[in-house]
């Protein structure tokens, strides 16, 4: 690809030659070209592309340049973001710390934000994602892959349109950047909602001992994204064998992971959501339900693992919050959430 009468040899060299030497001196790269970060999120890759490309990780870890780590965070969606008031709020004054990834129903507005927002332009190449399916999967599968094109990001953290922040930034920060594990759940629940799920078309590459169900929002290091979208050898297991009702985003990246790299899991979600009233779908909570108890009755107090020490901070994020909770989430923050 990159190299007829004879007679005609002679004469194309010279061509040739002229195009490579101006091919390699017209426009040199610099280092700044490679690490730049991509300035819209926007792009006609397909999906195999853009796996392929955000697959591209150093060998060298020293880098050559100041490097910032930076937290993805990839919201889910299926059309707005109502608490995006919230969000704004938390993200200011933090540039630099983060970024912001959204993926959202392939017909939603994409000019819904001011240029001001934080939100402006960070939706990406979107398809129909539907619950259970392993087009979820996918979806967050696409997230990861977009966030991995900027070098920059260190962090990645799943988030839908009805999470809000339960910290500030800086202690968000601090929290995953100081973990030595990704928060990503991985349980081997015996029966019909754990191993029950289980086909065994998923030998010999999962065992049904290696099947593991966790919480769909994650938090994941930049190695185990890349581990990710680069993944050939789960995915088509899932794709063939995880049908309904098999919930793929239970299970995908909870059974793959845990697989890879147990070691770098802390087997919990930074995610608090309240399964207490049964059925397939959490409580979902109004304006009605925003209170300070709210907040130290649901949440706070719990205990947890933290760098093989016991700690009181277990979550930094919590669901499921209706549209109608803004205002009070508005007005409360300052006193409870801290920002």
């Amino acid at each position: 690809m990159f190299a007829v009468r004879h007679s005609e040899i002679q004469n194309e060299v010279p061509v040739i030659q002229s195009t490579v030497q101006s091919s390699c001196v017209e426009k040199p790269r610099s280092l700044a070209s490679w690490i730049r970060s991509p300035s819209t999120r926007m792009h006609n890759m397909s999906d195999a592309e853009l796996f392929w490309r955000a697959s591209f990780a150093p060998r060298v870890k020293n880098y050559p340049f100041k490097r910032t780590p930076k937290i993805a965070f990839m919201f889910l969606t299926r059309q707005s973001l109502p608490l995006a008031p919230l969000w704004e709020r938390f993200f200011k004054g933090h540039k630099g710390l983060y970024s912001i990834y959204i993926h959202s129903l392939p017909n939603t507005n994409k000019t819904s934000f001011s240029p001001s927002s934080v939100f402006y332009q960070r939706q990406i190449p979107s398809q129909l994602a539907e619950w259970g399916m392993m087009s979820m999967c996918d979806a967050e599968r696409r997230l990861l892959a977009n966030a991995l094109l900027d070098i920059s990001n260190e962090w990645f953290v799943l988030l839908s349109e009805a999470c809000i922040p339960l910290y500030n930034f800086t202690i968000v920060y601090r929290y995953i950047s100081e973990s030595r594990y990704s928060f990503m759940g991985s349980f081997d629940e015996y029966g019909p909602e754990g191993r029950g799920r289980y086909s065994m078309g998923m030998a010999p590459e999962i065992d049904i001992t290696e099947w593991r169900k966790g919480s769909q929002w994650f938090e994941i290091n930049r190695k185990l994204a890349i581990d990710v979208v680069e993944d050939k050898k789960f995915y088509p297991k899932f794709e063939q064998f995880c049908l309904p009702h098999c919930y793929a985003d239970e299970h995908y990246f909870p059974t793959m992971l845990s697989i890879q790299s147990p070691h770098l899991l802390a087997n919990r979600s930074l995610t608090w959501v309240d399964w207490s009233t049964g059925g397939a779908h959490p409580a979902t909570f109004g304006k009605a339900d925003i209170k300070e108890q709210f907040f130290k009755q649901k949440i706070q107090g719990k205990m947890c693992m933290y760098n093989d020490q016991t700690s009181s901070v277990c979550f930094l994020f919590a669901r499921k919050f209706a549209p109608s909770a803004l205002e009070a989430l508005l007005e409360i923050a300052p006193r409870v959430l801290g920002f």
